[in-house]
C-alpha cells in the first residue's frame, strides 16, 4: 500500500506549459523566436501581476549567436529588460515575450569561435523560490536527482531522459536582480509542469500536473 512513496519516487520534469491569453500570437512568437520545440502553450486568463518568479534561460555557444536569438526575440515583438553585453561569466541578455515570460539568452564564450548559429545548447528553467534548501528537499523527496547545489542560494537537479529542459532553483530576489525586474508579483505563476504522476503544487505555488501526450 505504498502508493504515494512510489508517486513521489517516479517525478521528473517531462513538459512545460505556459499559460497565454493570446494562443496564437504566442505559437507565432515562440516559432520565429525558435524556442517552439521546448514547449507548450495553454490559453489563459488567470491573473498575474509584476514577476512571475521565474525564466527559461537557453544557454548557445556564442556571442553571436546570443545577439541572434534576442534580435529574432525583438523582431518577433519581446522587450529588452537586459540589454546583451560582456560580464565577467560570458555574454548574455534578457528578453520578455509578449506573453509576459521572462528569457536569458547568454553564452560562457566571451569571442565567438564560428558562426552565429540557431542551435540552443541548452534550456533551463529557473524557479525562484524563498528558502532554496526547503524546496530542493521537497523536490528531492518526490525523486528529482540533484546535480549541482551551491547552499541556500542555487540548486539544479540532474536532466531528466524524456526532458528537453533542466530544472533548477534559484533566490526569487537574487532572480529577480539577475533579470532586472523587481521581484514583486501577485496572481498565477502562468507556468505548469509536467512530469508528476500526481498533480502537487511545490511550496513556492508551482503547479505540477501528470504528463499528457504532446
Amino acid at each position: 500500500m505504498a502508493t504515494t512513496t512510489s508517486t513521489a519516487a517516479h517525478t521528473t520534469l517531462t513538459s512545460v506549459t505556459l499559460e497565454v491569453a493570446d494562443l496564437e500570437a504566442a505559437h507565432r512568437f515562440y516559432s520565429a523566436f525558435g524556442v517552439d520545440a521546448y514547449l507548450r502553450l495553454r490559453a489563459s486568463e488567470a491573473h498575474s501581476t509584476g514577476f512571475r518568479g521565474f525564466t527559461l534561460a537557453l544557454t548557445v555557444s556564442g556571442p553571436a549567436t546570443v545577439d541572434g536569438f534576442v534580435t529574432a526575440a525583438v523582431d518577433a515583438g519581446a522587450t529588452v529588460l537586459k540589454p546583451a553585453v560582456k560580464s565577467l561569466w560570458g555574454y548574455g541578455g534578457v528578453v520578455q515575450a509578449p506573453d509576459g515570460t521572462i528569457w536569458k539568452i547568454a553564452t560562457s564564450a566571451k569571442k565567438d569561435t564560428g558562426p552565429a548559429t540557431r542551435e540552443i545548447d541548452e534550456v533551463v528553467l529557473l524557479l525562484g523560490v524563498e528558502d532554496v534548501k526547503a524546496t530542493k528537499q521537497f523536490y528531492v523527496e518526490r525523486g528529482l536527482t540533484v546535480a549541482k547545489s551551491f547552499g541556500g542560494k542555487y540548486a539544479e537537479f540532474a536532466l531528466g531522459q524524456s526532458s528537453p529542459v533542466k530544472l533548477a532553483l534559484y533566490k526569487r530576489r537574487g532572480l529577480a536582480k539577475d533579470l532586472g525586474v523587481p521581484a514583486d508579483g501577485t496572481g498565477s505563476h502562468r507556468i505548469v509542469l509536467g512530469g508528476a504522476t500526481a498533480a502537487f503544487t511545490d511550496p513556492d505555488g508551482f503547479a505540477w500536473e501528470a504528463p499528457t501526450p504532446s
